[in-house]
């Protein structure tokens, strides 16, 4: 029988969480993390860059380099907060909304090919579990990154 260990590195293979590249739209190459941040800045309404870097457990260091590369690619913008300067609010671009429009249908219709040989019920259970797995997760003092949300 497979660890719980095994499983998530199976399903984590399977995700393309490994992988240098996650996805390519438009002509942009974009690694999981760049995707991850695209996703992250559209949920919210000009986020700080801090309030990210926060949700995402990373390091204001790491994340800077990861916007610029974003922003060098015109799918993020970057302001200065009219009030501090000091803070940064970060938004999509219109191709950025693009990118990030077509990366959320793609992942949308490749969990659906997934589901497709699944039942409903084995569908809701697994969603139900992932629900309650993350939220588990979110009590422990010691987990690999703090997520909000």
């Amino acid at each position: 029988m497979e660890t719980p260990r095994e499983l998530f590195q199976i399903m984590t293979r399977r995700l393309g969480l490994l992988n240098k590249d996650c996805c390519s739209v438009g002509g942009c190459t974009l690694s999981a993390t760049q995707s991850q941040l695209l996703y992250e800045i559209d949920r919210s309404p000009e986020p700080s860059m801090q309030q990210v870097a926060e949700t995402l457990g990373t390091d204001i260091t790491t994340f800077s380099r990861q916007v610029q590369s974003l922003v060098k690619m015109n799918l993020v913008r970057k302001t200065p907060n009219p009030t501090d300067r000091r803070i940064f609010t970060l938004s999509l671009t219109p191709e950025g909304k693009m990118v990030a429009t077509t990366i959320e249908h793609q992942m949308n219709q490749y969990l659906n090919d997934a589901f497709s040989h699944m039942s409903e019920f084995e569908v809701e259970t697994l969603l139900r579990s992932i629900k309650l797995f993350n939220e588990s997760m979110g009590k422990l003092s010691n987990c690999c990154a703090p997520v909000k949300g």
